[in-house]
């Protein structure tokens, strides 16, 4: 079921602090086929009552704040990327290329919003890599309507690109890919080792309170989830230090949009080896969005970080999973969507559908979040180095799975976004943007600063 007593059992949460959540319902938010409103209220609610407890432990509070999930702030949250502006311009969303497409037998959905990714999905049907948008839709619609949407599929992966066949939710049932992701539990957790319980410097009692103050993030995750799990923590007070390729730059609002509270820098990981191991030397926890596997040859697998930095956090966010044949493919929003039956269960007959939001996305990324806090928590008492992972699909597969929660009473409409928009300046220009969903007595409010240019950061801890 997609409520927030589900999510706090996944997070390993005594229940008697589930009581501590007030959530405030407006009809018309994320509404859908699917209980998208439910799910997105319930990881905030889980995130932002993870956050109070921490506050809670290291500010020798009596009692855990109360915690406030309002539907009209998770909902903007949701749906962020939209409402960002940036001096006044509308963000940009997809790509031309990246969309559902007929098939001889059905539907494809691609994604090639990064350009290394529309050159592979050009080179797997056979497009000429140097056609604009408009011959490149062109082409690209013709060499689809000729082949299965399996075949699309298999084609682009095998070139390195990205497109999912639609599939209805028996036809994903019946895939291995979907067994492998339903036997993985919500939230994995694990316990690596059996280190020492970890001290964390007690908060002085003042307000913002602040769970995640005084620690060091290392955040190596890309697009949406993971960033909304590392600017979650950075509105706790954590110092988050973003690295990327520098061969490999991010969307420019898509940085924007997820960047708050963090620093970027660049880093190549290969070349500046020693670089990474002094950043590793000092952090508490690292974050990857990766697929499984793809930075173990880095020294990135979560056995050989904790070994190197005992006490770590780790977290792993990947698309599919950490198991079965597809746990090695690449993978967004839009296309587990599009894999998992969504797509179908949202469209019509004849159109494929879409969620409210990338609610896998965002949702993933407050249950990432939530799992990191908890994982805080669970350490300054039991002690050892931690894994949380999470996934796409997994997600997919509790949202489709569970049926809707019995219906809540509700407190207002959902009319308008505005009152949870703000605006600031900063290094990027004026911004326009969704304010942080994660409440609770005592808590922040807003970020302590806005987004900094991509990679203009020192690879350093501040």
């Amino acid at each position: 079921m997609t409520d927030v007593r589900s999510v706090w059992s996944a997070l390993g949460g005594d229940p008697a602090l589930l009581g501590r959540i007030t959530p405030v319902v407006r009809e018309g938010a994320l509404p859908a086929r699917l209980p998208v409103r439910e799910l997105a209220r319930a990881c905030v609610g889980g995130c932002a009552l993870a956050a109070a407890e921490l506050a809670a432990r290291r500010a020798r509070l009596a009692e855990v704040p109360a915690v406030r999930v309002d539907d009209g702030a998770v909902a903007t949250a949701f749906t962020s990327e939209r409402h960002l502006r940036v001096d006044g311009r509308a963000t940009v969303a997809f790509a031309p290329l990246s969309r559902f497409w007929r098939t001889a037998d059905g539907w494809v959905r691609t994604h090639a919003n990064y350009p290394h990714h529309r050159a592979r999905l050009l080179a797997g049907l056979g497009v000429p890599a140097g056609a604009d948008d408009t011959t490149a839709v062109a082409a690209v619609g013709a060499a689809l309507a000729e082949r299965s949407a399996q075949e699309a599929e298999e084609a682009v992966y095998a070139a390195g690109g990205l497109a999912v066949a639609v599939r209805t939710p028996e036809e994903w049932a019946a895939h291995p890919q979907a067994a492998a992701v339903a036997g993985q539990p919500l939230v994995e957790r694990h316990k690596l080792d059996a280190g020492h319980a970890r001290v964390l410097p007690p908060l002085d009692g003042t307000e913002p309170l602040l769970p995640a103050a005084g620690l060091r993030v290392l955040d190596l995750t890309r697009v949406i989830a993971g960033p909304v799990a590392t600017r979650t923590l950075a509105l706790l007070g954590a110092d988050v230090l973003r690295l990327d390729a520098p061969e490999l730059p991010e969307l420019p609002d898509q940085h924007t949009d997820t960047g708050f509270g963090k620093r970027s820098a660049t880093l190549d990981l290969a070349a500046d080896r020693a670089r990474f191991e002094d950043l590793l030397a000092a952090a508490d926890v690292v974050v990857t969005g990766y697929r499984p596997g793809a930075l173990d040859r880095f020294g990135l697998a979560p056995d050989a970080l904790a070994g190197r930095r005992p006490g770590l956090v780790v977290a792993q966010l990947s698309a599919w999973g950490a198991h079965g044949p597809w746990a090695q493919r690449r993978g967004f929003d839009s296309l587990v969507q599009a894999a998992t039956g969504i797509a179908a269960i949202e469209g019509s007959p004849g159109q494929p559908g879409a969620l409210p939001a990338q609610a896998l996305d965002h949702g993933t990324g407050f249950l990432l979040a939530a799992a990191l806090l908890r994982a805080l928590t669970e350490q300054s008492y039991e002690g050892g180095s931690r894994l949380v992972r999470l996934s796409l699909a997994r997600t997919a597969v509790w949202l489709t799975g569970g049926g809707r929660p019995p219906a809540a009473v509700s407190a207002a409409a959902y009319d308008s976004p505005l009152p949870w928009l703000a605006e600031a300046g900063g290094p990027l220009g004026r911004l326009r943007y969704a304010l942080p969903p994660v409440s609770f007595a005592g808590g922040p409010a807003d970020w302590p600063r806005p987004p900094g240019r991509f990679g203009a950061a020192p690879a350093r801890w501040a």
